[in-house]
């Protein structure tokens, strides 16, 4: 295992640029795949967690490959025409890939198994299964309803209603998915609101589906057996990517960085509004528009942050970026607290408890509750470091790997981690990234 111990830098300088977004590269690859005709796109986010997406399009039959120039070509199979995979798709560590492609051949006369690596073989897919099941797909899963597991697709699948239980952008789309390939109209309720991406890529790709806010909740209907055409996409910066770069050059004395592309969707940037409010210094510039995402140019200066009570109706919104907030709040003047994050214990790992472990080791003071984290911050006084010869345990999670890399940044003897490889899931180039921008000092 790759481990690592992330030291003081000095001042983030210059302009950089994180991946593709992988949200929307997930997506990207699924509707481009389900088109007929040739789409193109641009900027898709290289890591892992995306090529087994990729690798899954194409036992379904759709043809992927990457140009020399980096852009992407997929001749799709065409909706309603998947192909039975000759063998079990291997998800790795990606619950994204997992939970929308159990979505997306539940409408289908096929059975697929999934199979995935030791952390996402504990997270539950329950939750999709659930919805899947009512409209007619069949489940053989493991204990706890995890992975290993076979689907067996309804053709033709049963549209449904559907009110999510939960804040969840995979349900939603997981059920949206299945409907693609389902006659009659599919809908999902969302008493709040989640990342809409699928929404808006699909009506990209020519799907009927329609959004409409009523009585405080939204609902999303879609017309099945829908036939997708090609279109060309340009992801933007991943915003919980940049958010590990935000918070770096917010805590890191002498920082002025300026990173660029970064998306700006509305249902992905409460980190920016809460860092904000905390006193971060953070200019969006060149705000624009890429392919039906907002896009922005972002400026981000080392500041003084205050603790504050983060509301817990922003989490839907920023639910990737806690263990990086997390460590801004072991920075900050004061008390910051979080509620309503009982989602965060089903990720890649629990993530409530592993950071406050990881920070308690680099010497932050925290408290864990069920559903939040209570984080007393140092005043901008950097943290003590872990300890020589201990190193965070990162429990497979890149997410907790990068952030407390972060951590390292702003520590008197660094922080160092168990296991850097899982960073490559969702970040491959996030090491090089940061020593480009403390060399531009």
């Amino acid at each position: 295992m790759p481990s690592r111990r992330f030291t003081p830098p000095g001042p983030l300088k210059g302009r950089l640029r994180v991946p593709g977004d992988k949200s929307i590269s997930h997506r990207a690859l699924m509707f481009a795949g389900l088109a007929v005709g040739t789409s193109r796109i641009t900027g898709l986010l290289e890591g892992e967690d995306v090529l087994a997406t990729a690798a899954a399009m194409r036992a379904f039959g759709a043809r992927i490959e990457r140009r020399n120039d980096g852009v992407w070509e997929v001749d799709g199979a065409g909706a309603g025409s998947l192909l039975q995979p000759r063998g079990a798709l291997e998800m790795g560590n990606s619950g994204t890939s997992t939970r929308l492609l159990m979505g997306l051949v539940a409408s289908y006369d096929i059975s697929v198994v999934f199979t995935g690596d030791a952390s996402l073989s504990r997270r539950p897919m329950d939750r999709v299964i659930e919805p899947l099941r009512m409209m007619g797909a069949s489940f053989e899963a493991s204990p706890g309803g995890t992975l290993p597991l076979m689907l067996r697709g309804a053709a033709p699948a049963v549209p449904i209603s559907y009110t999510l239980p939960v804040a969840s952008a995979q349900v939603k789309s997981a059920v949206l998915l299945a409907g693609l390939n389902t006659p009659g109209i599919t809908s999902v309720i969302e008493p709040v609101a989640t990342r809409d991406h699928t929404e808006r890529m699909l009506a990209g790709f020519g799907a009927p589906i329609e959004t409409d806010d009523a009585a405080g909740v939204r609902i999303i209907s879609l017309r099945g057996e829908a036939d997708l055409s090609p279109c060309d996409v340009t992801v933007p910066g991943d915003p919980s990517s940049a958010a590990f770069f935000i918070v770096a050059a917010l805590i890191v004395p002498g920082s002025d960085l300026v990173i660029e592309n970064v998306g700006l969707n509305p249902t992905r940037a409460g980190l920016i509004a809460v860092l904000r409010e905390m006193g971060g210094r953070i200019e969006e510039i060149d705000a624009r528009e890429v392919g039906g995402e907002p896009v922005a140019d972002l400026r981000v200066s080392h500041s003084a942050l205050t603790g504050i009570e983060i509301d817990p109706a922003l989490a839907p919104s920023m639910i990737d970026e806690f263990p990086v907030l997390f460590v801004a709040a072991a920075m900050a003047e004061g008390t910051t607290r979080t509620s309503g994050l009982e989602e965060l214990r089903v990720k890649e790992s629990d993530r409530l408890a592993t950071m406050a472990q990881a920070l308690k080791l680099a010497g932050a003071k925290v408290t864990e509750r069920e559903d939040g984290l209570t984080i007393i911050g140092t005043g901008g006084e950097p943290l003590s470091g872990t300890p020589a010869g201990a190193s965070v345990e990162t429990r497979l999670d890149h997410r907790i790997a990068m952030a407390m890399a972060i951590a390292g940044l702003a520590s008197k003897d660094g922080v160092a981690i168990d296991d850097t490889a899982p960073i490559a899931t969702s970040f491959p180039t996030f090491a090089d990234l940061l020593e480009r921008a403390a060399a531009s000092t």
